[in-house]
């Protein structure tokens, strides 16, 4: 933050010189004719309009300053928490997704490569190939073909219950994340209800109703609402993201190990 304001000092600074020098530069001329003198407070107009042009002046405002002071203005005290849930959450959220994606492998590739091997080389061939491929489905895999020698039931029950296995690390995590979507709108609309509180205990105090007496609390209680639901509607969007990739990745294994008892049954006869 200290280097944007530096960049924003800075800017201000080579703004307002370059500003001088054209102030300088018009004085000149006009001292030299009349003509020069009535065009140069148009020029200087023109330099002061676009100085103060309000969309130049909207985009200079940073939104990382206009976000912390109004972060400032809703209260350390309520803002602050809402702010560390939103960021644990995302945390979360991102570290789902890029777990996620590492679990994610071409399936029908990946079967295909061990068929041939199971038939090429037998079961500690598709096992070598099952070993080097990451993903849930490579491990139930791998977890079936080891027990090839106990019979087909053998296999199944290892399947289904390695599957349920890797199904609870794909949903690791979800639970909290879950809870700060939930937690963030509730400290939202708890720091509304002391806004409020202190609303009405400042017109308690004074005896009488007036703005200025109640903005403070009533900035309080919007300000963290709309934290609040801000937060919780982008853990949201990631939350519902993460559970559609899981549901694919789950389709995908259930798949699978259908494809692996048929692949056997094959191999066994």
């Amino acid at each position: 933050m200290k280097k944007l304001f530096l960049v924003l000092a800075v800017a201000a600074l080579s703004f307002s010189t370059a500003i001088a020098q054209d102030a300088a530069a018009a004085a000149p001329a006009e001292e030299a004719t009349v003509e020069n003198a009535e065009a140069a407070p148009v020029a200087e107009e023109a330099v002061v309009e676009e100085a103060i042009d309000p969309e130049v002046e909207i985009a200079g405002e940073s939104l990382h300053r206009v976000l912390m002071q109004k972060f400032l203005e809703g209260g350390w005290g309520w803002m602050l928490p809402i702010l560390i849930v939103l960021v644990l959450g995302l945390a979360i959220a991102i570290e789902r997704i890029l777990f996620l994606g590492l679990s994610t492998i071409n399936t029908k590739k990946f079967i295909a490569q061990v068929e041939k091997a199971l038939n090429e080389g037998g079961i500690e061939a598709a096992k070598a190939v099952c070993r080097d491929t990451k993903g849930p489905i490579a491990s139930i895999y791998w977890q079936g073909l080891d027990r090839y020698e106990q019979g087909l039931d053998a296999v199944e029950k290892a399947v289904v219950s390695y599957g349920s296995v890797q199904t609870g690390q794909l949903e690791s995590g979800l639970g909290w994340l879950s809870l700060f979507i939930a937690l963030s709108p509730s400290l939202g609309f708890m720091g509304t209800v002391v806004g409020l509180v202190q609303s009405f205990d400042s017109i308690q105090a004074a005896g009488d109703i007036s703005p200025a007496l109640v903005a403070g609390g009533m900035k309080v209680a919007l300000l963290t609402t709309l934290l609040g639901l801000i937060a919780a509607m982008v853990l949201q969007v990631f939350y519902n993201y993460v559970i559609v990739k899981i549901d694919g990745i789950v389709n995908e294994m259930e798949d699978a190990s259908i494809t692996l008892m048929d692949i056997l049954t094959v191999y066994k006869k």
